[in-house]
C-alpha cells in the first residue's frame, strides 16, 4: 500500500471504498462460499438446490438509534428488520437471527426485556427464529449487532449485478420518509431539552406515518411473496438502507450500467413534503439521500414491470437502465438533466 493511501481518513475513503479495501484483505477462499463481500448478503452453498444467505447489521446508540425518543422494543424490532431486509433483497427467506449486545451499566434488566420483546415480535412477523448471540459490556453507547440467516433457491437468487440496458428502475413504497421522521423527532427532542420539562409529551399525531417509518420500519416481505407467487424475477435488487442514490450506484457499479431517473416519478409521501417545506429544505434530497427506508430498489424488463403494475400499486417506476457505466442522470420537472457523481465513494 502506498503511504498516501494508508494515511487516508475513513471519511475521505467513504463507506463503500472502505468495504472494497477490506474485501481485498483476505486471500483465502472457501469452496462453500459462492459469493462473498459486495452484495446484500454472503451466498453459501447449502445443498444442491439452495444457497444459504448470511448478513449482519450493527446499530449503535447515538448513530442508528436514540433512546431519548425510541423505546427499547422498537430498537429491537428495527434491528431485526435491518437484518432480514438484506435477505429479502437477495430474493430469499430469513430463518434465523443472532443478536449480539454491547450493554453499558446504566441499562437495566427491564430495558433488556423490552428490547427482546421487540426482537421477538419482529421475528414472529418475519417468520424467523431468535437462535442465539453474545452479550458483552460497553463503556458508553449501547451496541446491537444482528446476524440474519436465510436461504433461496439457486435459480431464484437475485444479485446487485444483473441490471440490463432498458430495464425499468423500480422502488417499493415511498422514499425519504424515515429521514423526515428523524428530523421531526430531533426537532421535538430539542424543544424538550429547551423546555426543561421532564414529562413533556409532544403531539406527533400530524406526523404519525413518517415517525413510524423512522422508529418501526418494515422490511418488504410482501413484495418478495408477490414476486414468487407471480413468477416475476427482478434482474437486480437491493434494499434502500443508505439512500436511493447510494444504493442505486451499488447496483450500477456491479452491473456496469448507468441509470436515467425522472424527478417527477420519485415516490414521496405528503407528510415528508410538509416536513421539508416547514424546514425549508429540498424534499428531493430526502428521497435521494435519506437512508433507512428499507424499501426494495429493483430492475425489471419493461414487460415485467407492466405486468407487476397490474398486480400491485406498492411500487413505482422511477427510471430506466442505460449503457453509461456508473452514471446517474435525472430529468427534472422542468426538463433539465442533472448528472450525479458516484455516491458510493
Amino acid at each position: 500500500m502506498l503511504k498516501e493511501d494508508s494515511d487516508k481518513t475513513i471519511s475521505s475513503v467513504g463507506r463503500a471504498g472502505l468495504i472494497r479495501h477490506i474485501a481485498g484483505v483476505s486471500a483465502y477462499r472457501s469452496e462453500r462460499v459462492e459469493h462473498g463481500i459486495g452484495d446484500d448478503a454472503a451466498v453459501l452453498h447449502a445443498n444442491e438446490s439452495k444457497y444459504g444467505l448470511l448478513s449482519s447489521e450493527t446499530l449503535v446508540e447515538g448513530v442508528e438509534f436514540d433512546l431519548s425518543f425510541m423505546p427499547f422494543h422498537q430498537v429491537g424490532a428495527k434491528a431485526v428488520t435491518a437484518g432480514v431486509s438484506d435477505i429479502y433483497a437477495m430474493n430469499g427467506q430469513p430463518h434465523a437471527v443472532l443478536i449480539n449486545l454491547g450493554v453499558p451499566n446504566r441499562i437495566t434488566r427491564d430495558m433488556i426485556d423490552e428490547l427482546y420483546k421487540g426482537i421477538a415480535m419482529a421475528c414472529s412477523d418475519y417468520g424467523c427464529q431468535l437462535s442465539g448471540g453474545d452479550l458483552t459490556g460497553s463503556h458508553n453507547a449501547m451496541i446491537i449487532s444482528v446476524t440474519a440467516y436465510g436461504d433461496v433457491e439457486k435459480e431464484k437468487i437475485i444479485y446487485n449485478s444483473g441490471a440490463k440496458v432498458d430495464d425499468a428502475v423500480c422502488v417499493t413504497g415511498d422514499l425519504g420518509s424515515a429521514l423526515a421522521g428523524l428530523k421531526v423527532l430531533l426537532r421535538e427532542k430539542r424543544h424538550w431539552e429547551e423546555s426543561e420539562d421532564p414529562v413533556m409529551q409532544p403531539d406527533l399525531t400530524e406526523w404519525d406515518y413518517i415517525v413510524k417509518r423512522q422508529l418501526v420500519p418494515i422490511a418488504r416481505r410482501d413484495m418478495i411473496s408477490l414476486f414468487r407467487q407471480n413468477e416475476i424475477r427482478p434482474t437486480s435488487m437491493i434494499d434502500v438502507s443508505q439512500g436511493l442514490l447510494h444504493d442505486l450506484q451499488r447496483v450500477l457499479t456491479s452491473s456496469q450500467k448507468g441509470a436515467y431517473l425522472y424527478q417527477s416519478a420519485l415516490p414521496i409521501d405528503l407528510q415528508t413534503r410538509k416536513v421539508a417545506d416547514e424546514m425549508q429544505e429540498d424534499v428531493d434530497k430526502y428521497a435521494l439521500y435519506g437512508g433507512e427506508d428499507f424499501e426494495l430498489l429493483f430492475t425489471l424488463p419493461e414487460k415485467d414491470a407492466g405486468r407487476l403494475a397490474e398486480l400491485s400499486r406498492e411500487f413505482s417506476v422511477i427510471g430506466k437502465i442505460t449503457g453509461k457505466p456508473g452514471q446517474v442522470e435525472m430529468q427534472t420537472a422542468e426538463g433539465d438533466v442533472i448528472v450525479f457523481g458516484d455516491e458510493t465513494g
